[in-house]
């Protein structure tokens, strides 16, 4: 049985380039019937963040994510938090001192900074010759006696090759001669990241590491920590990297202000901050960003539409295909078409994604997903309000996220902005404006209540009785009656805000044109 696994460290919140590595770890369980175990990797104290594992947990909740095994869900390999497990990694590092694959080391930094430094003035690459290894009990005595403190090194190969086979790259060969003597127990005795990873890998029966490739050039190291133990080698599987917004360097959530020179990115932040402003959010720049997952569930994006771009971000079914369902991606994934070229992060694809995906939807679940928004920026008191149902019907694609329904603020209360620039077009340069806008107030006042269809028949017949043609007045019964020169259809709009309202906004515009 296949077992993948995803391993973030609670450094930061989730980001797309590892939402996407857990994806495809989890597209490729659930297709053979495996299992999927989320692993918290917080071996590294110092920089883990306090507070940063709930939202990944609940990130993953939200994209439909879910997992066999880990924090939140019992199961047979607990704990399933890294820094639990020291004493088992602390072990392993004894086991690999006792078969002479690793050694203690009693250098000082500052002598390896001087070596390090005397390389680089000859021109050459610094490779630790071992000068400070204790190759016996009375070694380590006679350097502790010394007030010298000891890491643990491995004691890697200087001869023959690491050949991996990579289910994505293919065979990739390493010289054992290149590798370093990594470092994998520091001085108070706390194992590092690659040991532990490998023991824990080993522990929970994991069959498929499929990761980023930027941990490509950990994995001899991790190899030879696995053989020496006498574990079996899982498979390897190194993912291309989600590259930043038109460009070939590693998406980044920390370059957002380089990100914003692409324009598509810009309007994407901007996008989302006018619905976290209208909608009162408290965000900051380590959460709202487009990097980070949080920022999609906040402005109301749909996880489906999500999970369907990050699939194409490396993995092709056939060129041209490109909408899937998640049973759909269930079905289709395999490792065999993922490419190895890094993928570019486009904000206006994502964006055309989810607006496709959202427009599809049938009305009542659009209606769900909007009304949160519509409630968290005042326009109704509930999701049950009768205006905002047929708001949402007639906004149609207009509605490209479901926190999209606060650009209709003006089909809910009366204290919308006016566009300035269109009411000069439309009502204050026209010399004929205000008074047609008075002989159809008048005719508007005539009537209790009207269809789409009955508002369109009673504009055109007014047109018809003054003798114009319906674009002569119908741009300047928009901005009178929703102050905007834009939105869904004028006469759905005037059907939904009603005869009342319609008379009291052009009384309100002929005011302010007079002023």
């Amino acid at each position: 049985m296949i077992r993948t696994r995803f391993a973030p460290s609670p450094t930061g919140y989730l980001h797309i380039g590892g939402v996407r590595t857990a994806l495809f770890n989890w597209l490729l369980a659930k297709q053979s019937g495996g299992q999927f175990i989320l692993r918290i990797d917080d071996t590294d104290a110092g920089r883990n963040v306090q507070d940063a594992l709930q939202p990944i947990l609940d990130g993953f909740r939200w994209l439909g994510i879910d997992w066999d095994e880990g924090p939140e869900v019992d199961g047979p390999h607990a704990p399933y938090y890294q820094s639990q497990r020291s004493e088992r990694h602390k072990q392993a590092v004894l086991d690999l001192l006792a078969s002479g694959h690793a050694y203690r080391d009693y250098a000082r930094p500052e002598e390896l900074a001087a070596e390090r430094e005397a390389a680089e003035k000859r021109g050459e690459r610094f490779f630790y010759d071992r000068r400070w290894m204790a190759a016996d009990d009375e070694a380590a005595a006679a350097y502790e006696a010394e007030g010298r403190q000891a890491i643990v090194r491995l004691k890697m190969p200087r001869e023959g090759d690491c050949v991996i086979e990579d289910l994505i790259r293919g065979t990739v060969t390493v010289s054992w001669s290149t590798e370093q003597d990594h470092v994998i127990a520091r001085a108070d005795g706390s194992p590092l990241y690659h040991l532990a990873s490998v023991i824990d890998d080993h522990d929970f029966g994991i069959t498929h590491v499929v990761r980023a490739e930027e941990h490509l050039p950990n994995t001899p190291r991790q190899i030879f920590i696995l053989e020496s133990l006498g574990f079996e080698r899982p498979q390897f599987a190194h993912l291309p990297y989600v590259a930043e917004p038109g460009g070939s360097a590693k998406l980044s959530k920390r370059k957002l202000k380089k990100y914003l020179k692409n324009k598509d990115f810009a309007n994407l932040l901007e996008h989302g901050q006018r619905i976290a402003q209208a909608c009162q959010l408290e965000v900051s720049e380590d959460t709202f960003n487009p990097v980070i997952v949080d920022f999609y569930r906040d402005i109301g994006f749909s996880p489906e539409a999500l999970l369907n771009y990050l699939l194409l971000l490396g993995w092709s079914l056939d060129g041209e295909s490109e909408k899937f369902t998640v049973k759909e991606m269930i079905e289709l994934f395999s490792l065999e078409r993922v490419t190895k070229s890094p993928a570019s992060f486009d904000p206006q694809k994502l964006l055309a994604f989810q607006a496709d995906y959202f427009a599809g939807l049938p009305v009542a679940e659009r209606l769900a997903a909007a009304a949160p928004f519509a409630i968290a920026a005042g326009l109704v008191e509930s999701a049950e309000d009768a205006t905002l149902a047929t708001v949402v019907e007639a906004a149609g694609d207009r509605l490209k996220v479901a926190g999209d329904i606060i650009d209709f603020r003006y089909m809910f209360v009366d204290d919308y902005s006016i566009n300035e620039k269109a009411f000069t077009k439309r009502i204050s340069k026209p010399a004929e404006a205000t008074e047609l806008l008075k002989g159809f107030r008048d005719a508007v006042a005539q009537v209790d209540s009207f269809t789409a269809e009955e508002a369109e028949a009673l504009l055109k017949g007014y047109c018809e009785q003054a003798e114009i043609k319906i674009g002569q007045i119908i741009h300047a019964v928009r901005v009178a009656v929703t102050g905007s020169p834009a939105g869904f259809g004028m006469f759905e709009t005037l059907a939904i805000l009603g005869p009342t309202k319609i008379v009291a906004r052009i009384d309100r515009t002929l005011a302010k044109a007079e002023a």
